[in-house]
């Protein structure tokens, strides 16, 4: 695996890449690699004939700097599952390298960074879309991977895409999860050993409002999952949302057409806050 850290370098090695007309694709990460990172890597490595990874935790999404600086980082565990799982480029730049000047993008998102993660992260997705952007004008045309654990961030990325005509195909992979149901994250690996057995029950909860979607309404089914999730007291819920899969928009009334509608969640666990959704169709 070659590893670089300037994009300058990098964009003279991806040059001849294109050149011989061979298909890349793209991984943008925050590093703590896990098994989900591995399974958007072996897609990617099946459908292109390179395969890059960037590694980069980006300061503009963070709300707190606190958790900015608590966020994990293995770089050197992180460059051997890649190399295992034969990874061919990654790319690890410097905050310098990305930000040489503070940034000051600001983007249209439609409203789609008004609900859920952004009403409780305010300017986090126009942190998300701004090192996005950057890192899409670094490796070009490409197929990019993402995980549906973050679906609102996938949702607008997808938007930005189409909105600025940008030579990049955005692919969906379903979220990995654990044998308990609880979906990979780099932040798992914050959790105590008695957070990590309570951790399922959010995935529980989707489940409870996917299996129930036909028989009550938006309303009840989200009541319901407030006072089970609020009745343990290692959670504190940010909240629980029915909303439709390509808008974002929240379900008010009796939904008749569950395809078309995802259940989303974000509770803190202790000190980790965790995000997790789930489609409702059959």
């Amino acid at each position: 695996m070659k590893i670089f850290e300037s994009k300058k370098e990098l964009n003279i090695y991806l040059d001849d890449i294109r050149y011989k007309n061979m298909k890349i694709g793209f991984v943008p990460t925050m590093g703590c690699i896990h098994k989900g990172h591995l399974s958007l890597i072996k897609k990617t490595i099946s459908e292109n004939d390179i395969a890059v990874c960037s590694i980069f935790v980006n300061p503009v999404q963070f709300n707190n700097t606190d958790d900015f600086k608590k966020y994990p980082r293995t770089l050197d565990e992180d460059i051997a599952k890649l190399e295992s799982a034969n990874c061919d480029i990654l790319f690890a730049p410097s905050e310098k390298e990305i930000y040489p000047e503070p940034p000051v993008e600001q983007y249209n998102l439609a409203g789609l960074d008004n609900v859920m993660e952004g009403k409780y992260r305010p300017g986090h997705f126009n942190g998300v879309v701004t090192v996005i952007k950057r890192l899409f004008d670094i490796i070009g045309q490409c197929n990019a991977y993402f995980g549906e654990k973050d679906y609102q961030q996938l949702v607008i990325i997808n938007h930005i895409v189409k909105q600025l005509s940008l030579p990049v195909n955005i692919h969906s992979v379903e979220t990995c999860r654990e044998d308990d149901g609880l979906a990979m994250s780099s932040r798992n690996i914050l959790l105590t050993i008695e957070e990590r057995k309570a951790a399922p029950l959010l995935y529980q909860s989707l489940l409870y409002v996917k299996k129930n979607i036909r028989n009550k309404p938006p309303e009840k089914l989200k009541e319901d999952v407030k006072t089970k999730i609020n009745s343990n007291p290692l959670f504190k819920l940010d909240y629980i949302e029915i909303a439709h899969k390509d808008n974002l928009l929240p379900a008010n009334d009796k939904i008749i057409n569950p395809d078309l509608y995802r259940v989303f969640i974000a509770a803190y666990l202790g000190n980790v806050r965790l995000i997790d959704n789930i489609s409702l169709s059959d």
